[in-house]
Parts: C-alpha cells; sequence; structure tokens
C-alpha cells in the first residue's frame, strides 16, 4: 500500500466520522445518507439494503472508489498532499467536479499569465496537463506554493457555500458547518 493509499484511508474515516449514521434532514436536497453517502450514489454503487443499515465498510469503499480513486486525486496526493485532502473533502461535499474545477481554476489564476506554465481547461478532470500545471506552480513557488493553492481554492469554496444559501434559503441551515467544517482544515 502506498503512501497516498495511507493518506487516503485517514481522509476517508476523517469524513465517515464527521458524517455520522444515517440522516434524512428535510432541508437536505441529497435526502437520506448514511455515513455522508447519499442514497442515489449508494444505489449507483450497487447497494440495495436500507440506507439506515449501509455499513461503514462499503461506505469507505464507495468513497475511496468514487471521490479518491476515479477523479485521480491519488495522482495528485503523491505531489501535493493537502491539495489532495482538500480535493477530496470537497468532492464528497460539492461532486468532484466542482472539486477539480477549483483546482483547475485557482492554477489558471496563479500562473503569472502563463509565465511560470501553460494555462489548462477547467474540464474538471485531473489529466496529464493539470498535473503537469501543479507540477509547474510547485516548481515555480515551492512548498508554499501547495499553501497558497490550497487557500485559492477554500476562497473559491466558501463563496459556492454563500452564493447557495443566499439562492436558496434553505441551505442556511447548513452554511455554518459547512464553513466550520470544511474550510481551513488541511
Amino acid at each position: 500500500m502506498s503512501s497516498s493509499d495511507l493518506d487516503a484511508d485517514a481522509l476517508i474515516e476523517a469524513v465517515i466520522d464527521r458524517e455520522g449514521r444515517y440522516v434524512n434532514h428535510p432541508a437536505d436536497r441529497g435526502g437520506a445518507t448514511c455515513w455522508g453517502i447519499t442514497e442515489a450514489v449508494a444505489r449507483a454503487q450497487g447497494y440495495t439494503g436500507s440506507m439506515r443499515d449501509l455499513p461503514r465498510a462499503e461506505a469507505a469503499s464507495i468513497y475511496r472508489r468514487i471521490y479518491w480513486l476515479r477523479p485521480g486525486y491519488d495522482k495528485i496526493a503523491l505531489r501535493a498532499p493537502k491539495i489532495a485532502a482538500e480535493l477530496f473533502d470537497t468532492g464528497v461535499n460539492m461532486g468532484a467536479a466542482t472539486a477539480t474545477g477549483f483546482l483547475q481554476r485557482a492554477l489558471n489564476a496563479l500562473n503569472r499569465e502563463a509565465r511560470d506554465y501553460p494555462d489548462i481547461a477547467a474540464d474538471k478532470v485531473i489529466g496529464p496537463r493539470t498535473l503537469a500545471a501543479l507540477d509547474g506552480l510547485l516548481r515555480a513557488r515551492g512548498k508554499g506554493g501547495e499553501t497558497v493553492l490550497l487557500r485559492a481554492m477554500e476562497a473559491l469554496q466558501g463563496e459556492r457555500y454563500i452564493a447557495l444559501a443566499e439562492r436558496r434559503p434553505s441551505q442556511e441551515a447548513f452554511l455554518y458547518g459547512w464553513l466550520a467544517n470544511r474550510i481551513g482544515q488541511f
């Protein structure tokens, strides 16, 4: 097992602990969840039982497949573990495409008009160009570059939470927790 796998295990367990057991909050558009896994995701991954009974191990397996390996965050972890952790957590909460889009937008904004590395398409997919751009940022800015990139991604995430609460006041029920538990933790 590689170090990125060990990091993924810790991240997955932290999300499961934070999300808790079965919840079906009326304002949550995701509906019934258990361990933070929505019923729609559980069903798409082949789980057929009651959401109240979703095994923790099954939730962990879903997190690993859908929110770590499929979007390619394991490849990011080899370069910038804090960025991978942020991508994973944001991806769980907002979707991997949104999280990856935050990374790509921030990388483009931080490349000093393409002097450090070329702009990339904000296609919401981790591919060779996104990895090369991340490598370029880290090469140009050193270890501090990871911290600044992380802050830029968190700023985009925070703005999205606030905009969501402004558009749909029912989501204000979750805003404080989103900001308290999801911004600035890595």
